[in-house]
């Protein structure tokens, strides 16, 4: 990869980079591509190396629960500085994990957007001040598409294109058609906020303590954990999105569902000092948001195949809200129906982290979709534009 980068500098005609590619795309093939992924979108600061048969061979995370905590919430500043202290040891780790120097690299793929930009804008320099030094290919990856690709890392053959896919995180719910690596066609997003978002509310809400651990941690799994000893009938609940005028349409809206939780504390409905109280609307909360994404699931699964001549191949769930059980049963129920199966990836993988970003890394490189050294974060970035972006497969990014 070094001399290629050498020679492209040297002689960066069109007709070289085309040889180039094919060279390199020959290289590739003899053994599998080894990748690095970097990942600091919102609060978390990873980084993992994986292969391009779908193995993990190192990875390091650094979570900023205590961080946050005390202010109900990220605060972006506070974040940016974790990642600047934590984002060259988090790589090192990777990095001796796997065994492997930046030089032994095929490419090193950093998160490009969405997310905050100061966070963002640490793991972008670092990604593109590593490639560059090492000759190493960049590939800038859209944090969205590396969660919709997660499932397809050591599936390839179970997870095929076109599928749909339902994103359920903290800063995003939407649903997709996934045509293939660039190509996405938004189905239905949320009019306000993220289910994940809601869930860190009603969490606050109800001033549930964040679950602190390496794997699963923070307000929405500490809100599961609650929910999984309440009753869920206990308290009703409105179904958002549920009048006539809005039962067939294809989004999602969770803030209405929050601003209950919010108005039963404050008309003493239920006391915020009784677990048992706590529990039961936690429970009562989760079981309906769950449903409102199976109901609105549904319907994208009607569109893709009447509007979109989409006949997925299965249902792919991803994004930290998919690593909740009762979201996962009544997805998998959905699933059942439409006679595909149900593919999440493991729970330690639906939430933000280095692995998905590598393994996007290597779903782009391989196709040729790299990047060059000069590229910037995108705060806002629509899914469904990258295919507009105008990528030319490129061997090399300088």
């Amino acid at each position: 990869m070094l001399a290629a980068s050498r020679l492209l500098t040297q002689h960066g005609s069109a007709g070289c980079r085309r040889a180039l590619l094919v060279a390199w795309r020959r290289q590739m093939s003899t053994r599998p591509m080894r990748v690095l992924g970097i990942e600091s979108s919102c609060d978390d600061t990873a980084a993992a190396v994986v292969s391009s048969d779908g193995r993990i061979l190192g990875e390091s995370t650094r979570h900023q629960y205590t961080v946050h905590e005390a202010h109900g919430g990220i605060v972006p500043g506070l974040a940016a500085n974790e990642h600047l202290k934590h984002m060259p040891l988090v790589i090192r780790g990777a990095l001796a994990a796997a065994g492997l120097g930046v030089g032994d690299l095929d490419a090193v793929a950093v998160t490009r957007g969405p997310g905050l930009p100061s966070s963002l804008a640490v793991c972008v320099a670092a990604g593109k001040a590593l490639a560059a030094a090492h000759g190493v290919a960049l590939v800038g990856v859209h944090h969205m598409e590396a969660h919709a690709l997660m499932a397809r890392m050591g599936a390839e053959d179970r997870v095929r294109f076109p599928f749909l896919c339902v994103l359920a995180s903290g800063g995003h719910t939407l649903t997709l058609a996934v045509h293939a690596v660039n190509d996405y066609t938004l189905i239905g997003s949320t009019r306000d906020d993220s289910v994940g978002e809601a869930f860190d509310k009603v969490a606050r809400e109800l001033r549930v303590p964040w679950v602190v651990a390496q794997e699963g941690g923070g307000p929405g799994p500490a809100l599961e954990r609650l929910a999984g000893t309440g009753d869920p009938h206990r308290f009703a609940m409105p179904m958002p999105m549920d009048k006539h005028d809005t039962a067939k349409l294809l989004d999602f809206s969770f803030s209405g569902l929050k601003a209950h939780v919010r108005r039963l504390r404050e008309t003493g409905s239920f006391d915020p000092d009784s677990s048992t109280d706590c529990a039961d609307v936690a429970a009562a909360f989760q079981m309906t948001a769950a449903r409102h994404l199976r109901k609105k699931t549904a319907l994208a699964f009607a569109h893709a195949r009447t509007a979109l001549g989409v006949n997925a191949t299965c249902l792919v769930v991803s994004g930290g809200v998919a690593s909740n059980r009762t979201v996962r049963a009544q997805l998998q129920a959905l699933a059942d129906e439409n006679r595909v199966p149900l593919v999440c990836p493991p729970p330690r993988l639906c939430t933000d982290n280095g692995v998905m970003i590598a393994w996007a890394g290597v779903e782009r490189a391989r196709r040729g979709l790299l990047d060059p050294y000069t590229i910037d974060f995108i705060q806002k970035w629509p899914l469904d534009r990258l295919k507009h972006m105008g990528y030319v497969p490129r061997s090399s990014s300088f």
